[in-house]
């Protein structure tokens, strides 16, 4: 990528994952063969450095809606990068950026969901997966295909119509949204409603006031210790 050779709208799909990565330096495990494990190549140069949530959403709302179209309506965002059924984690998705000279030149948008693994053994999150949520198998490579589909159509919608259709579709969705939820902001817990996402990615919560978070500022904190933080 850094010389040019992978063009937009490549995606690699890998069967095993070996040596995945999440956010704050977590790791993804997967099954091999049991899996969608994606990586695809975004040119968002039509985009400023500024608007990177706009590309984070995109991707977040093309995953829900491949998900949701096999496991229903309790399919939800979690902020700022995770995909969830009911309250168990689905898929994650991680963002890798070449910023330069005030442009934003490349992106490789990493998205891993579950589909027919059935073991989480020493896996923290409360994990789930299509087969755990359907009952049957399913073909995670023509998955990745309708994904990429998905995708391809929610980019060309961004850059032709704006961000308001996704955005929209991205607060519809997000978890937990007018609930009140256990948030750790550095050294202080408390709770807060969640009122949404802005515009530019930041998490709203209410407690008496309305603060919003950048990504990095906030961590959901979840009964079970097995569960904390922005997996």
């Amino acid at each position: 990528m850094h010389e040019g050779l992978a063009q937009h709208g490549t995606a690699v799909f890998a069967h095993e994952q070996v040596a995945g990565k999440g956010r704050r330096g977590k790791t993804w495990l997967a099954e091999k063969g049991n899996n969608l494990i994606l990586s695809m190549v975004i040119n968002p140069s039509p985009l400023l450095p500024t608007q990177q949530f706009q590309l984070s959403a995109c991707v977040a709302v093309s995953a829900l809606q491949l998900f949701q179209k096999l496991a229903g309506e309790d399919t939800r965002i979690k902020w700022p990068n995770d995909l969830y059924w009911q309250d168990r984690k689905a898929g994650g998705i991680l963002i890798e950026s070449i910023i330069g000279a005030g442009s934003w030149k490349w992106a490789v948008a990493g998205i891993g969901i579950n589909i027919n693994q059935v073991s989480f053994a020493g896996v923290g999150g409360r994990p789930v997966s299509l087969r755990q949520i359907t009952g049957r198998q399913h073909d995670a490579p023509d998955l990745a295909r309708q994904l990429c589909a998905i995708m391809d159509a929610n980019w060309q919608q961004l850059l032709t119509a704006g961000f308001d259709n996704i955005y929209e579709l991205y607060q519809q969705n997000l978890y937990k949204r007018g609930e009140l939820v256990r948030l750790r902001h550095g050294s202080r817990n408390f709770d807060g409603l969640i009122k949404g996402v802005s515009r530019d990615g930041r998490l709203q919560a209410e407690h008496g006031l309305e603060e919003s978070f950048a990504t990095d500022e906030v961590e959901w904190i979840f009964p079970d210790p097995d569960r904390s933080g922005n997996l």
